[in-house]
């Protein structure tokens, strides 16, 4: 029994001094006590046993006994010494002692346990084990229960914003993961929620954002607010600093004529952009092809590595001009040769403008059909009435620049010029007749052919009539017949005349009126110095001011109108220039002093001295005189 009772009193001795372990394992100091307690009830010694005991078994008893209120004392005191380094607020080391379905209870060393939400955790405490060690936050020594709180998330945020701030102290670079897109940017992942600006994103805005959702970006903290939680970032500061550094480099090695890759940042109606290395250089559209480049996206898009030449470098201002085409040979040094004038050619339309289309050749040569070389035949108002972009055409050369990069091309040179012999088939003084093509101010064009046009000018129109517009005499589409007046085949120029069909009336003129001569009239026109009067169709006269009327005239209205039948005298007349001077006021005095001439010859006839009275000679001689004296006036006036 003896030897029975030393292994119990040495495994109780062996479980007393274990107690001191289990703060370690998380068991509270009142628990300890009442274990010890239980264990000494087991010892040898104990009630029910004492009678037993032999007399040594008694003295290790009393011993142990002694060593155990030993142990419980200092275990006591260091345990409380223990407590006071540890504070509310305070991020501790605590072990892993259990985990539950939903929470895992950790011991920090204190009077009891704290427990955990399992959520807290990474992965929900997936690939947490019993026995690990964990960083967490003590929030309060005991709640109402006596229970110590404990927060793994709020010891992880502490860590982090002490990372956090520490890296922006130290303006170093942090990694995070785009999240979400919201106002104004993103919200970034670096531990704790933080944001990033749309304009803080790249050097140019970004225009779809959420195309960056799931990808890790690096940045720096560039505002930081722990109170109030905020956090802002910036990648552009980043690539600003890269840009600079390889903006550098480029400048130190960039000279003019040097060829170089870059890349294709941004493309415009005029150009591209690209990026040689923190610097950017322009390649202009007239530089990016010998032939025809209607926009640079046809060559380019974003993103595209090109090698270009180094046209102009100012580095003062940091501009570069870049080139493309200049890396392969100019295809119009030798363009003469290859296009001599009067060869035929074939080339594809590649634009058509109002006034022709342009025809290319080969790469980097274009010619030009003007819309007046496209046909003999056919009046063209637009190039595209004849050729459509994409056609392949035959012309003849009619000039080549070399220096202005230009030659002239013409279609209607294919067939023959029917001007070649107009002068044969139309020779002046024949008569011709055609269809009214156009009309305009000065003229109407008369299509006699297929490419044959003559112009009857306003003028030629009518012997008689005043002529203010062709659309007075002819209409579109009218048949006519004309004279032909003149051909200038080296112009291309034939002139008509439809008054030409008629007798002109003015050549009757002098046989017809002489000076002196009275003729009845019709006002046709009345101006501010005078009347126009028709004689006859096509023949009209003037009345001037001065001579409407015996009396002074200020305004040709307030003694003659339109459509009016007057009598007149003819005072001039001038065939050459077609012009007729008439006067109402010498036909008026004339008829006076003929009125005045019947009257005296009429007194002279009836009147004699054997018939007449005293009394009536003296009153016929009275009247004599006054008649007399009247056509003395008159004929002084």
């Amino acid at each position: 029994m003896g030897g029975a009772h030393g292994v119990e009193a040495g495994e109780a001795c062996e479980r007393m001094r274990s107690l001191g372990r289990k703060q370690e394992v998380g068991v509270s100091m009142t628990d300890k006590i009442e274990q010890q307690e239980a264990l000494a009830l087991e010892m040898p010694g104990a009630a029910g046993h004492e009678s037993q005991m032999p007399a040594q078994d008694a003295g290790a008893a009393e011993a142990i006994a002694v060593e155990d209120v030993t142990s419980r004392e200092e275990l006591e005191q260091l345990y409380e010494e223990s407590l006071k380094h540890i504070q509310e607020g305070e991020i501790v080391r605590g072990r892993v002692v259990h985990i539950g379905r939903d929470s895992v209870l950790v011991d920090v060393g204190y009077k009891s346990e704290g427990t955990i939400d399992l959520d807290e955790f990474p992965d929900q405490g997936r690939y947490l084990q019993v026995g690990e060690e964990v960083d967490v936050l003590l929030e309060e020594k005991e709640d109402s229960e006596g229970q110590v709180i404990l927060s793994k998330e709020k010891a992880n945020r502490i860590k982090i914003w002490d990372d956090i701030s520490k890296k922006y102290d130290g303006n170093d670079v942090v990694d995070g993961v785009v999240v979400a897109r919201i106002k104004g940017g993103l919200t970034v992942d670096i531990g704790l929620k933080a944001f990033l600006p749309g304009s803080q994103i790249d050097l140019r805005p970004v225009r779809n954002l959420d195309k960056l959702i799931g990808e890790r970006l690096q940045m720096r903290i560039i505002k930081l607010n722990k109170r109030r939680g905020n956090i802002v970032l910036s990648r552009r500061v980043l690539l600003e600093e890269e840009r600079q550094r390889a903006k550098e480099k480029t400048l130190a090695s960039l000279a003019e004529g040097q060829i170089i890759e870059g890349v294709v940042k941004n493309i415009t109606e005029y150009g591209a952009f690209i990026d040689l290395g923190g610097i950017d250089g322009l390649l202009h559209i007239t530089d990016m092809s010998w032939g025809r480049v209607s926009h640079p996206s046809e060559l380019f898009a974003i993103g595209d590595k090109v090698k270009v030449m180094v046209l102009k470098f100012d580095q003062e201002h940091e501009r570069v001009s870049l080139g493309l085409k200049q890396m392969t040979p100019d295809p119009w040094t030798h363009v003469a040769e290859k296009y001599p004038e009067t060869s035929r050619v074939a080339g594809r339309v590649v634009s058509i403008t109002d006034y022709g289309a342009f025809v290319e050749l080969e790469e980097g040569i274009e010619g030009l059909v003007h819309v007046s070389q496209m046909s003999w035949a056919r009046r063209t108002r637009h190039p595209s009435k004849i050729v459509n972009i994409g056609d392949t055409i035959e012309a003849v050369v009619l000039s080549v620049d070399k220096d202005k990069k230009r030659i002239s091309l013409g279609m209607k040179q294919i067939e023959p010029n029917p001007w070649t012999t107009v002068d044969e088939r139309y020779p002046v003084g024949s008569e011709v007749e055609g269809k009214v093509r156009n009309l305009t101010d000065f003229g109407a064009f008369i299509a006699l052919e297929e490419g044959i046009d003559g112009l009857i000018h306003i003028s030629d129109m009518s012997w008689t009539q005043r002529v203010k517009h062709p659309s007075e005499i002819l209409k579109k589409g009218q048949k006519v017949r004309a004279v032909v007046l003149n051909v200038d085949k080296d112009n291309e120029r034939l002139s008509l005349g439809l008054k030409q069909m008629e007798l002109d009336p003015w050549t009757q003129v002098q046989t017809k009126y002489q000076v002196g001569q009275d003729v009845r009239v019709k006002v046709v026109k009345v101006t501010n110095f005078g009347a126009f009067a028709e004689l006859e169709d096509g023949v009209e006269g003037l009345i001037h001011l001065s001579e409407l009327s015996r009396e002074k005239v200020a305004d040709p209205e307030d003694v003659v109108s339109v459509s009016q039948e007057l009598e007149a005298k003819i005072i001039k007349i001038d065939v050459e220039t077609r012009k007729i001077g008439l006067s109402v006021r010498a036909f008026m005095e004339e008829n006076e002093r003929q009125e005045l001439r019947d009257v005296n010859r009429q007194a002279a006839d009836t009147v004699t001295l054997s018939d007449t009275a005293p009394e009536g000679m003296a009153t016929l001689r009275s009247a004599l005189i006054d008649a007399a004296k009247e056509e003395e006036d008159a004929q002084s006036l």
